[in-house]
């Protein structure tokens, strides 16, 4: 039996690994933790705290995740996991 996980890499915890998984875990922390933006000062351009908090998570769960993409493309790269079939193309 191998000791390889199905998705092609191992199961070991790396500190990329570690670093992939707050950033996306944090957006969800964030958010759940209502009790911290649960206000309305202060006001930007009009719009109360609240709202333009969640607005702004909205970015920045955005750039997280394609931080965290990009880590484990090239972690998958590093370790050599990415398998192809014969014709180049990604084994299924």
């Amino acid at each position: 039996m191998s000791d390889e996980a199905p998705g092609g890499g191992s199961g070991l915890v790396t500190p990329v690994r570690v670093i992939i998984a707050l950033c996306l875990v944090a957006p969800f922390v964030a958010m759940l933790w209502v009790g911290s933006y649960a206000k309305t000062d202060p006001v930007f351009i009009g719009i109360p705290f609240f709202y333009w908090y969640q607005m702004l998570w909205v970015i920045v769960s955005t750039a997280l995740t394609m931080i965290a993409y990009r880590l484990w493309q090239h972690d998958q790269r590093g370790r050599g996991g990415a398998r192809t079939s014969p014709k180049g193309g990604a084994a299924k």
